[in-house]
């Protein structure tokens, strides 16, 4: 049984963006605008649609491939920017688009070195303005345990209530039964948190369970109460919370 509220938001659902938009490529500023709009190719968050008249011009290169996509025909460019070149990074939407959406850009985000809403980067993909992200200190009892062996417990955990997803539980060092994790390389980024800093392996006898908790060193400023802290996937970790064991979530995180 799901505890956390779902996405309300549609598929194909439109908004203006109210926020400044950029974004760079090799040093350069690809686009700069105040009239982005929201589409929501799936519920879960929006895509920037960006005014064709808000990009340089000078980045943009037709690759004369026109598709008949959903939203209209998309005219696929690419982008160069000096020696860096990004082929079919943009989709241009024309007079057959819906409305609202003539004359705008479709980025793919990772094409773009990096995206900013007014002055503040931004990771992954836009923020939701229909998403609430809080971390809040609890003196709630948390314990983490993976096959009967317990890997954190705290008496003072953060709770981080993102909508759309479970809760998640933070713990300090000092609470985490560390000669059972493993350090790895791993690095994932959130555009509501930032980007990571440390993933650790949880080794049971000879089973490793690859990535199952992390931590954020420098988390963005909203999510400060969770700088240091550690977290594990609930799940993939029998989580109890005031004693009573929750049930493990199934989300995309959840593998098979």
């Amino acid at each position: 049984m799901r505890d956390y509220p779902q996405m309300l938001a549609t598929t194909d659902h439109v908004e203006p963006v109210p926020r400044r938009v950029r974004a760079t490529l090799a040093g350069r500023t690809v686009l700069d605008t105040t009239h982005a709009q929201y589409v929501w190719e799936w519920p879960n968050y929006p895509q920037y649609y960006i005014p064709l008249a808000d990009i340089d011009q000078g980045v943009l290169v037709d690759e004369g491939t026109p598709q008949r996509l959903k939203r209209g025909t998309a005219h696929r460019h690419g982008l160069v920017v000096g020696d860096v070149s990004r082929p079919h990074a943009a989709r241009v939407y024309r007079e057959d688009a819906p409305p609202g959406l003539t004359d705008t850009v479709r980025f793919d985000w990772a094409a773009l070195d990096a995206w900013y809403e007014e002055d503040e980067q931004v990771f992954v993909h836009p923020r939701n303005p229909y998403v609430r992200v809080d971390a809040l200190r609890s003196r709630r009892s948390l314990r983490v345990e993976l096959d009967g062996v317990v890997l954190a417990e705290s008496d003072a955990p953060v709770l981080v209530f993102e909508t759309g997803l479970p809760t998640r539980f933070y713990v300090d060092h000092v609470d985490v039964q560390w000669a059972h994790l493993q350090r790895t390389d791993t690095e994932t980024a959130c555009p509501y948190k930032g980007v990571t800093t440390d993933y650790w392996s949880v080794v049971i006898g000879d089973e490793v369970h690859r990535d199952l908790a992390w931590s954020y060193a420098f988390p963005t400023r909203q999510l400060l109460p969770i700088a240091g802290l550690v977290a594990f996937y609930d799940e993939h970790v029998d989580t109890y919370l005031d004693g009573e064991l929750r049930p493990r979530p199934v989300t995309h995180f959840t593998r098979s």
